[in-house]
């Protein structure tokens, strides 16, 4: 399926737009995937996809989902949409081999260009709390996807990640820092609790939600290590820039948070809601 490009979303559509830049976005996304598949890849056996199912990932960065997919579903046609070039470059970098049955496109997710009911499933993972209006998102995906197919949504909750014995007040931090940041920029870092409610309003049926528990039980530390560097070295500037906390005092934070996750004695958790809905 090949669609016309898309021009870069505008400022106020993108507001995270620099850390999604940021080179260690690209080693974020690797790190959340590793964590996150294992977990998460159960729970697409009950869509029921026909053999040549057509997916969508909405916001789908270096393609690490677009490549597990493909190969789960060997016969499916899969395109990914995201706004940043490099990340698309990568993507068809790591899916060349694939062929023609995987494209990656730029789009606009508040208006893709694809016809109504053109896909069986729909994914959007880690964006909705990038973005201003996730409801709107929702509802393109709605749109795009054929009546009896799927929305698939990893909705992120900055409220849901806790650990113990930490050197800061990790409670305060989060509510501060990174919370405190999607306000000022017009987005919503507690998607997460609130995506049931978007999907039961836009009318969608068999809505499940499921957790991904990332913690230092189920998933190796190194990896808790590697998302919560990545977010020190790509959110750190800006959070303190639209925040009341110094620079010092984020990459302070963070360090508690990362040496907690280190340590053996520690544990650290993060509840990541995983909602499914079928578009009637």
């Amino acid at each position: 399926m090949t669609v016309p490009q898309s021009r870069e979303l505008a400022p106020d559509r993108n507001p995270q737009a620099a850390p999604m830049a940021h080179e260690s976005m690209v080693r974020n996304l690797a790190a959340q995937a590793e964590a996150i598949w294992p977990l998460e890849r159960p729970l697409f056996a009950r869509y029921r996809l026909p053999e040549r199912a057509r997916i969508l990932d909405l916001g789908c960065g270096t393609g690490e989902l677009v490549t597990r997919l493909a190969h789960e579903f060997p016969l499916a046609t899969l395109t990914g949409v995201d706004v940043h070039a490099p990340h698309l470059a990568l993507a068809r970098e790591r899916c060349h081999e694939l062929g023609t049955r995987v494209e990656f496109v730029s789009g606009d997710a508040f208006a893709l260009a694809f016809p109504d009911a053109s896909f069986d499933l729909v994914l959007c993972r880690h964006m909705l709390q990038a973005v201003p209006g996730p409801e709107r998102v929702l509802a393109e995906m709605k749109r795009v996807t054929r009546p009896g197919g799927w929305l698939h949504v990893v909705a992120e909750d900055y409220g849901m990640i806790h650990c113990a014995p930490c050197a800061v007040d990790d409670d305060r931090f989060w509510r501060e820092g990174p919370i405190a940041f999607g306000r000022a920029t017009g987005t919503d870092l507690l998607c997460g609790r609130k995506a049931y409610h978007w999907l039961a309003a836009l009318g969608l049926s068999e809505i499940r939600v499921d957790y991904a528990l990332l913690d230092t039980l189920r998933v190796p530390r190194a990896l808790l290590v590697e998302i919560f560097t990545a977010w020190r070295e790509g959110y750190s500037e800006i959070i303190a820039a639209h925040t009341r906390l110094a620079p010092a005092e984020v990459r302070r934070s963070f360090d508690a948070i990362i040496a907690a996750c280190a340590d053996p004695a520690g544990y650290c958790v993060w509840m990541l809601p995983i909602l499914g809905a079928r578009v009637p």
